[in-house]
C-alpha cells in the first residue's frame, strides 16, 4: 500500500497562478500637446471597454481612431484643433505623437505585460495583418498599397505619418501589412482594426509573468 501521508490535497495543485494586477495609475494617461500648428489632448484607459470621444475635425480619421478604441477595448478621448485650412497633415501627425506619448505613459515600466501581439483582420475583400512588440525601440514597417490616393477628402499618405508618429513616441515596434484589398476604405479599416486587436493582445497582463518585465534585459 502506498502511503498518502504528507501529500497536499489535489485542489492545491489545480489552482492557477494568480495574476498580478497592473497598477491603475500605469493603465491611464492624459497628455496635452500644443504647438503653433495644433492643440491636441489625448486621454486613454488601457483597461477600458472601448468607449471613445473623438473630435479631430477630420471625419474619416475619427472613424479610424474609433476602431482602435472599440476593437482594442481602450477608452479613448481625442480632442484636436489644427490648421486644417492648410491640410490635415499636422493634425494627423500630432494626434499620432500625442497618442504615442499617452501609450508610453500608460504602459509604465511594462511589468507583467504580454509584450507581443498580432492579428489578422478581414473586411470583405480586404485582409490586413499587424504585429506589435512593446519593445522600447521605435520601428515601423508599413506595407499598404492603397488602391486610390484619397478616401473622401482624406489623403491616404497620412496613415503612414500617423503610425510613424505613434511608434516613435510610444517606443514600440509595429509591422503593418495589407495582404489584399480592392477598396481603399476597407484596406484602411482592416489595418486599424488589426492594429487594435494586436495592441489589445500586447498590453494584456500575463499571470505567469507576474510583476516581471518580459525581457531578458530586465527592462523595455
Amino acid at each position: 500500500m502506498v502511503s498518502c501521508a504528507g501529500l497536499q490535497p489535489l485542489d492545491a495543485y489545480r489552482k492557477p497562478p494568480m495574476a498580478t494586477p497592473l497598477s491603475t495609475a500605469l493603465r491611464t494617461a492624459d497628455v496635452n500637446r500644443t504647438t503653433l500648428e495644433t492643440q491636441v489632448r489625448v486621454k486613454l484607459d488601457l483597461a477600458g471597454t472601448g468607449k471613445s470621444q473623438l473630435n479631430t475635425g477630420i471625419g474619416f480619421f475619427d472613424h479610424m481612431l474609433d476602431q482602435i478604441a472599440r476593437h482594442g477595448l481602450i477608452d479613448l478621448q481625442v480632442d484636436a484643433r489644427g490648421d486644417l485650412h492648410i491640410d490635415a497633415h499636422h493634425a494627423v501627425e500630432d494626434v499620432g505623437i500625442t497618442l504615442g506619448q499617452a501609450l508610453a505613459q500608460a504602459l509604465g515600466d511594462k511589468k507583467g505585460l504580454t509584450r507581443y501581439g498580432s492579428a489578422y483582420v478581414p473586411l470583405d475583400e480586404a485582409l490586413s495583418r499587424v504585429v506589435i512588440d512593446l519593445s522600447g525601440r521605435p520601428g515601423l514597417s508599413f506595407n499598404v498599397d492603397f488602391t486610390r490616393a484619397r478616401i473622401g477628402e482624406f489623403d491616404v499618405d497620412l496613415f503612414r505619418e500617423f503610425f510613424q508618429a505613434v511608434v516613435n513616441h510610444a517606443a514600440i515596434t509595429v509591422h503593418i501589412d495589407n495582404l489584399r484589398g480592392d477598396n481603399a476604405h476597407h484596406q484602411a479599416e482592416s489595418v486599424f482594426k488589426a492594429f487594435a486587436r494586436a495592441l489589445h493582445m500586447a498590453i494584456a497582463s500575463d499571470p505567469r509573468v507576474g510583476d516581471a518585465v518580459p525581457s531578458t534585459k530586465g527592462s523595455l
